[in-house]
């Protein structure tokens, strides 16, 4: 099995992964139901990219900062890019390179610290946009929440037709809708 680019990621039904404030709050009230997908998923990661406004809302959550080891429960020692057009506080022994621009290269090198597991994009949807432009987004796998917010900031601000996308899986659990789409 080849080794994918995969964005997963939780929505609102109205298609947004944040709210208007950059939050996050509203889908930690979202009942998730028994089994924990991400922990299937993340097991099949080798390396992953998040933004500057995810990573600062993850590190700002969870006080990483004042708790790295935080950091370290949640994602071993899978190396994180971070693109960022500003400087941003560095977790302490977190595996952690800060990049902008081109996606290209950070993508190839994921690739060759990922030791043949998949690659994440974490968030947001405009970097996950920056991949599917570059060609290098291989599935979305998408947690529908029931939740609208109504603004916010979108799952994907781009267009992909229904030529370029290929539903391959749905299921559901607890209130989640999961979607995943070949890309």
């Amino acid at each position: 099995m080849t080794a994918k680019t995969q964005y997963y990621t939780a929505t609102s039904i109205d298609g947004f992964i944040a709210d208007a404030d950059n939050s996050l709050d509203w889908l930690f009230q979202v009942e998730d139901g028994p089994g924990n997908p991400f922990a299937e998923f993340f097991a099949g990661v080798g390396a992953f990219a998040m933004g500057a406004t995810t990573y600062e809302w993850v590190l700002e959550h969870e006080g990483l900062l004042g708790e790295p080891l935080k950091w370290k429960n949640y994602y071993g020692d899978t190396p994180a890019w971070v693109f960022a057009h500003r400087k941003l506080d560095p977790i302490p022994g977190a595996d952690l390179t800060f990049a902008q621009g081109d996606v290209r290269p950070v993508h190839a090198d994921m690739t060759a610290r990922a030791g043949g597991k998949n690659l994440w994009i974490v968030g947001g949807g405009e970097l996950a946009g920056a991949f599917a432009d570059a060609g290098l987004l291989d599935e979305l796998i998408l947690g529908v929440a029931p939740v609208t917010l109504g603004a916010g900031a979108p799952l994907l601000p781009r267009r992909l037709l229904s030529s370029q996308v290929k539903l391959t899986e749905v299921r559901q659990v607890g209130q989640f809708a999961y979607l995943t789409y070949q890309v």
